[in-house]
């Protein structure tokens, strides 16, 4: 998505990063996460008569089937957020809505996972959840008080660390210092809004988790009004029928509004509401709809700089569609079609540790881009190569290091808050596949 003022719903995204510029503050897109690995359900051709009968204790050691095609979505998601925040390109969004699709997955997970006592589903979302935040607030936040920041910052010391309890439960959007000076040659300028950047999604995860069982309910009664009505919710903030003052409650409930269609189309999906259509409605429908918010989205200016990003209502009605068409399309696999089998170690890392990429993916875009910015000072480069550091495609491959030895230092975190192993890079190799298959199973079972 993109939405008032946030990446979705906040300020116009920055311009692409340059080679010889800095990555600029932008809070982040909304990207993901669903933070956590994508559940699987069974499919339904697999329950063909002519199967081979599996004996009860199997099945129950056997835990839920992982969804190959759900795995390829976040995968693809998440690379395409880190791809959109470095380029800026304004069309990034409109091929594939990544923050749509990562609340549809996570909405998916949380209707299976409330076949379980709400209460227990809840704390055990929030466990998963938040553990990662608060290790990129020890770190984030420590750095920003050795630089200076502290209550005074905030205008009444009183206020500073009350708002600094959203570090611990983001309820709101944390706090954080924003102008400070860098690390010369190592980190740019603004550091704290680019960690910052993505908490927006870290605090609207957490309120659709929290309004899960309601909407679980609501969606059994009325499923396509409950569906629609985040989206009446944003065309009422579009077009003026709904204002409210502030700036933390308006913020949070644009968020909803802009994606919470899409949560709910998974809980949804998973309900069997969708499959209840007949074959043709969603093909039909779903273009139609698109058109429409990407129409709405080029009458208010669409272009580089100001996307979708910048236009919460077609963010909302893009996304949608887009989320309808895929989960419809959805082919439920349980292994990998023959020609993405040599991507599974890749796809498996970056579902075990989409919260880790995505909390840390903007800072290691700046410090890639100030990297790279530093071979200007050699001359040479400079005279016979400028192209090359204007280029950036290195930029991005740097920036995909450094989130990979972020994967190495704050990743196990997620194993931790899962009650997992610890692992260094779970990507369902033979070193991370033998660890612990019974604990994964318990885990698994408990979503």
């Amino acid at each position: 998505m993109t939405t008032p003022p946030f990446d979705p719903t906040r300020p116009t995204p920055a311009a692409p990063v340059a080679a010889a510029t800095p990555a600029t503050h932008r809070r982040v897109q909304h990207v993901t996460a669903p933070p956590y690995p994508s559940v699987d359900r069974q499919s339904p051709g697999t329950e063909d008569s002519a199967a081979p009968a599996v004996p009860e204790q199997k099945q129950a050691r056997r835990g839920p089937v992982r969804d190959r095609y759900f795995d390829l979505l976040r995968a693809v998601a998440l690379f395409r957020v880190v791809l959109y925040h470095l380029m800026g390109w304004a069309w990034l969004p409109v091929v594939f809505p990544s923050m749509g699709v990562m609340f549809a997955l996570a909405g998916n997970l949380m209707a299976r996972s409330l076949k379980r006592p709400a209460v227990q589903v809840v704390r055990s979302r929030m466990r998963r959840l938040l553990p990662p935040l608060w290790l990129l607030g020890v770190v984030g936040v420590t750095g920003m008080v050795l630089q200076g920041w502290g209550p005074n910052d905030d205008g009444h010391p009183g206020f500073w660390w009350l708002h600094l309890a959203f570090w611990i439960l983001p309820l709101s959007d944390p706090p954080f210092a924003e102008g400070l000076s860098g690390i010369h040659g190592i980190l740019g300028e603004d550091w704290a809004s680019e960690l910052a950047g993505p908490l927006w999604y870290i605090r609207a995860y957490l309120w659709y988790v929290l309004l899960s069982p309601v909407l679980l309910r609501a969606l059994r009664a009325l499923p396509w009004l409950t569906i629609l009505a985040p989206l009446a919710l944003s065309a009422a903030f579009q077009f003026g029928y709904l204002n409210l003052p502030g700036e933390r409650f308006p913020s949070a409930l644009t968020d909803f509004s802009t994606f919470g269609a899409c949560w709910i189309l998974g809980m949804a999906h998973q309900e069997g509401v969708l499959k209840r259509l007949p074959r043709y409605v969603v093909p039909s429908v779903a273009p139609v709809i698109a058109a429409l918010g990407l129409w709405y989205a080029l009458r208010e200016g669409f272009k580089a700089g100001y996307d979708l990003d910048s236009i919460p209502f077609a963010q909302a009605v893009w996304s949608f569609a887009t989320v309808l068409l895929l989960l419809h399309v959805s082919p439920s696999w349980t292994e990998w079609p023959r020609r993405l089998r040599r991507w599974d170690r890749l796809i498996t890392l970056l579902n075990s540790r989409a919260v880790t990429i995505y909390l840390w993916h903007n800072v290691c875009i700046l410090i890639a881009a100030t990297l790279w910015d530093r071979l200007w000072g050699f001359d040479t480069l400079g005279e016979h190569v400028p192209w090359l550091l204007e280029s950036p495609w290195p930029v991005l491959a740097i920036a995909w290091l450094l989130i990979g030895s972020c994967i190495v230092w704050f990743g196990w975190m997620e194993d931790v808050a899962a009650k997992r192993t610890p692992q260094l890079w779970p990507d369902g190799g033979k070193g991370s596949a033998q660890k612990q298959p019974r604990a994964r199973a318990r885990a698994a079972h408990r979503g």
